[in-house]
Order: C-alpha cells, then structure tokens, then sequence
C-alpha cells in the first residue's frame, strides 16, 4: 500500500474523527506518527473551523510535523499551509455574492418544499462557507445518533440535492455528510481538490494515497477514486487508525 507513497490524504468525518466530533486520542497519536514519516492532506467539505475543532486540538502536533500538514476545507476550495506561527491560507476560490445568493434561496427553498426543513436543530441549517454554500437539515451540531436515524437511505439527500441541481445548472449541487448538502462552483468536488493539491505541491496524482469513508459510487469521496488516485476505504475512525499505524510500521521497516 506505501510503496511508492509521497504524500496521504483523508477525508475527516468518519474517517480521521466521529462526524462533528473530535478527534480521539488514538487517531490523533497515529496522525502524528505519520507526519513524522510521510507529508499528509486533510480534505473535507467542512470550513476551517471543524479542522481546527475536530483535528488540530487534539493532534499535538510539534511545529515540525505541522510543516508537513495540508489542510485543505471545503474541498479544496481553501488551502492553508503552517507558517511556523499559524495557519495561512495560501489561496480561497470564493462564491461570488450572487452566486451565494441564489443558492442560499434555491435550497432553502426546496427543503421546505419537499418537506425537509426540519423545526428540531441543533445550529445552523444554511452556512456560508466562503467557496461552499452548506446545508445541514439538523443542523451543524447535531448528534450524531440523530443524524443517522434522519436519512439511513440516503433518499432524502438525493432528491434535495436532484431538486436542487435543477434550480442552480450553473453550479455543482452534491451530497455532503449523512445529512447535508452542499453547493459550490461547477467541478468542484474532492478531484478538484486533490488536483490542486498536486499542483501546489509538484507531487503527482499516482504518487499519492487517498483514506476515506465513502469511496462508493455515490458518496463524496468517489471522484477521488474516478480521478484516478489510489484509494483506501474504511469504515470509520477506528479502521483509519487500523491502518495508519500498519503504514506507519511499514514505512519504519523500510528505514531501517
């Protein structure tokens, strides 16, 4: 699986972390004994916040590994890199105002027309990502018990989505987390991300390993695979941390 691996990249919930949730203690240890070997990628539609929340609190990471550590939000839309001090963002591919607009309008819209529009949340429905409109029928705070009970199907995001698409032609209307929905510029998906991160790092594509949760046809990690990076699935955080610690063995036996 490392031969040949220059750089891996993860989505981040229920792949390094519990949807919304921080990361635990074990996933975070492994994490950072693969920065110490390998540089790493975290891609995910969620904003910089959850990064930091979910992640970077509980890494415990020195400067030195941060060094090696790509974080790139809402799908790469954003990319930030560590300067020594803090988090810089090195580029931002924002909506423009209207665009941002309308989307707000259309999914809002569509959700209360189809039913959706939930009156038991936990934080914001609709959030302005900047590069990325997102919806979360729940809310961004919801547990995590309710939010796998609400659409186990996955019907209730498709047809949102499907409705949605139709009002918006001009930009990319996709299935997010278990329940959301987001909205950004035409093409831009995980591949986008991953393509601009081969850009900005000269690492090439085939060089690469790509951990996630939903490698399946219809989940959000597939472009990914479509693109044609090498894959990894998992099922959640405990098999990610499976086999982040198999790598990271692996790479201290070639060392040696």
């Amino acid at each position: 699986m490392t031969d040949h691996v220059r750089l891996i990249a993860f989505d981040l919930d229920d792949t390094l972390a519990p949807s919304k949730s921080p990361m635990p203690e074990r996933m975070g240890a492994a994490l950072s004994s693969l920065l110490d070997a390998v540089p790493v990628c975290i891609i995910s539609g969620g904003h910089f916040g959850q990064f930091r929340d979910q992640v970077l609190a509980h890494l415990g990471a020195s400067t030195e590994q941060l060094s090696r550590l790509h974080l790139m939000p809402t799908c790469g839309t954003r990319y930030l890199r560590h300067d020594g001090q803090d988090w810089k963002q090195v580029y931002a591919h924002d909506l423009t105002p209207g665009e941002r607009d309308r989307a707000l309008a259309a999914v809002e819209g569509e959700a209360r027309r189809l039913g959706l529009w939930e009156e038991q949340t936990w934080g914001e429905i609709l959030e302005n990502r900047g590069s990325q409109i997102t919806f979360s029928a729940l809310g961004q705070e919801a547990p995590l018990e309710a939010k796998k009970a609400w659409d186990p199907t996955g019907a209730k995001k498709s047809a949102l989505r499907d409705a949605v698409a139709v009002l918006l032609p001009e930009l990319e209307v996709r299935s997010g987390g278990s329940t959301s929905v987001d909205i950004t510029r035409s093409g831009v998906d995980k591949a986008y991300g991953m393509t601009r991160l081969s850009e900005q790092t000269g690492i090439e594509l085939a060089d690469m390993l790509f951990i996630g949760d939903r490698l399946d046809v219809d989940g959000n990690d597939y472009p990914v695979k479509k693109l044609g990076v090498p894959t990894h699935a998992v099922v959640d955080w405990r098999e990610t941390a499976d086999v982040v610690e198999q790598i990271v063995a692996s790479l201290a036996g070639a060392r040696a």
